[in-house]
């Protein structure tokens, strides 16, 4: 078929038989190449991980069930996964990307990613989940439409705008790794950057984004950084909020919003200013000094420089929480679906399991470690999915070293990994309490959770009383603030093997994270597929006879 750099073409896949014709749903075809290069995103030269010689990466552009293909090939000189932020892989967590469900792409070698967007809309993205290299990029864009036949609760915009934000730092991801490995943090950040580049007031800006007058569009936020939440706003502009991680939601209207890491959110703008240049804002939140990085804004037709003077982000936590509550599921808007949202009772489903977890951090042997309920996850050379799936798991791993209950002193840690056995198509709970100074931010693949509650202090079950049982918002990422605790619930109906990690990349990396197996007890593939015929062994089931398949 060819390397290619874009999107191939689009196709539908018929057969027939004797009564009926099944037809697949469109494919999309991507070929990526996996490079490092020099650049300056803060003025100072560093290695940057390259896809397609574009950082950020290639946007996926696609449409609610669309099958998508990418051809990964890793020019690196070490071994790289990326992993789809977002995307649930239904059925399907062998295309997941983590180290815990896959094996790393050899440097030199590629590997070909398969999924499906099934059932999904909304803004996302993806990334690296090897090493650090995140901290060198290689990231990029999701976004998933609607199908033609769902309507959508707002008219068409004139056009979209992906904004990735993060901070940054200036040491490289190598050196950055180095730092964790010896047991010392992550040290703040250097700047922050929007889609790559870091912005100043001086007019020196060539203009990232253009509107006409008149004419709405849509921005796609997403947090792509390493350690902290980022608030955006726009200079002389509201922002009316219409997604957050693939649920539309009550359109309300802010000035700037918080957007924490792994976060997702899409607005309306509407260009009803004096025809002008505008800044967008992207500063930093929680820190004892904001960093602030700014991109242009211009109005067609437009020569004037946009004014130096930026709006003031907020102050404090207990804004960002009040704005937390302020989200609504839209319940009469479709989704992926034409049934309405609001369709899906979650709040009458009786809970089943409720799984409480506190994060900490503490030390073994002299060096920094986190933890979840005093267990500090570690890969192995066999992905544990792998491992379960050759029925080699007790080699590699121990189930349910975490409780369900934290213990009383959670900074004595065991390093250990770290995978809990769940039961197939349970409702559960999942509270976060946070202990700790800092705003952590937590995501769990495979779903999307409702993220009923955030409060300050400690949870009890009384806290149940405090739950948005009607619509809170469907999501995959849940910030939880000092000294407090969140709670989300979800039906585990997706068999495989999922990660639940902080999205703080060296907490992330220093064991901060937690593998979910779900497995269907009919081994029936109306659950689960197989394992791909091009699946990479490694590990030690790299020579092992392939289990007997999955039948439906």
């Amino acid at each position: 078929m060819g390397r290619i750099n874009l999107v191939l073409f689009s196709l539908i896949l018929c057969v027939s038989t004797f009564v009926t014709v099944h037809c697949e749903d469109p494919y999309l075809f991507f070929t990526w190449n996996v490079t490092y290069a020099t650049l300056s995103p803060l003025g100072v030269p560093q290695q940057v991980i390259l896809i397609n010689g574009q950082f950020p990466g290639p946007r996926i552009n696609c449409t609610s069930n669309n099958n998508i293909v990418v051809n990964v090939f890793n020019n690196l000189n070490e071994p790289f996964l990326l992993t789809w932020n977002g995307i649930q892989q239904r059925k399907n967590s062998w295309q997941e990307g983590t180290l815990g469900t896959t094996c790393p792409i050899p440097p030199g070698k590629n590997f070909t990613y398969h999924f499906q967007v099934k059932d999904q809309i909304g803004s996302f993205f993806y990334h690296a989940t090897t090493a650090l290299h995140h901290a060198a990029g290689a990231y990029g864009p999701i976004r998933v439409h609607s199908r033609d036949l769902i309507p959508v609760p707002f008219d068409r915009p004139e056009d979209e705008y992906d904004v990735l934000v993060g901070d940054w730092y200036t040491k490289g991801h190598s050196t950055l790794k180095k730092l964790l490995d010896s047991g010392r943090t992550l040290a703040r950040a250097d700047g922050v950057l929007i889609n790559g580049k870091a912005g100043s007031t001086k007019g020196e800006n060539e203009p990232m984004f253009t509107m006409i007058p008149g004419k709405t569009y849509r921005y796609r936020f997403c947090n792509v950084g390493m350690k902290n939440s980022i608030n955006v706003r726009i200079q002389g502009h509201t922002m009316k909020l219409v997604e957050i991680e693939g649920s539309h939601t009550v359109q309300n209207v802010y000035d700037s919003l918080d957007v924490h890491l792994g976060q997702c959110y899409s607005v309306l703008v509407t260009a009803n200013q004096e025809p002008n240049a505008y800044y967008l804002v992207a500063s930093t939140r929680f820190t004892k000094t904001a960093l602030t990085s700014t991109a242009t804004i211009s109005y067609s037709g437009s020569t004037g420089p946009a004014s130096p003077e930026l709006p003031e982000g907020p102050v404090g936590w207990s804004w960002s929480l009040n704005q937390f509550k302020s989200f609504r599921w839209n319940l009469t808007a479709s989704a992926a679906r034409p049934n309405p949202q609001g369709s899906y009772h979650y709040g009458q489903i009786n809970i089943t399991r409720t799984i409480k977890l506190v994060n900490s951090a503490g030390k073994v042997d002299g060096k920094l470690r986190y933890a979840i309920n005093g267990i500090s996850h570690v890969n192995t050379e066999t992905p544990l999915k792998l491992a379960e799936y050759f029925g080699v798991a007790g080699k590699v791993f121990k189930y349910d070293l975490l409780k369900d209950e934290p213990p009383t002193d959670t900074k004595q840690i065991t390093i250990a990994p770290n995978v809990i056995n769940a039961t197939f198509r349970n409702f559960v709970e999942i509270i976060f309490e946070n202990h700790e100074k800092s705003v952590q931010s937590w995501h769990l693949a495979g779903y999307a959770f409702f993220a009923v509650a955030i409060e300050p202090g400690k949870w009890t079950p009384d806290k149940r009383k405090n739950y948005n049982l009607l619509d809170a918002i469907s999501r995959n990422t849940i910030q939880v603030y000092p000294k407090s605790w969140a709670a989300i619930m979800t039906t585990l109906d997706n068999a495989g093997m999922w990660i639940l990690r902080s999205m703080i990349s060296e907490r992330q990396y220093l064991g901060q994270q937690l593998y979910i197996s779900v497995l269907s007890p009919a081994r029936s593939l109306q659950d689960e597929y197989n394992i791909p015929d091009d699946d990479l062994l490694c590990g030690i089931v790299k020579d092992q006879p392939m289990p007997e398949p999955y039948t439906a």
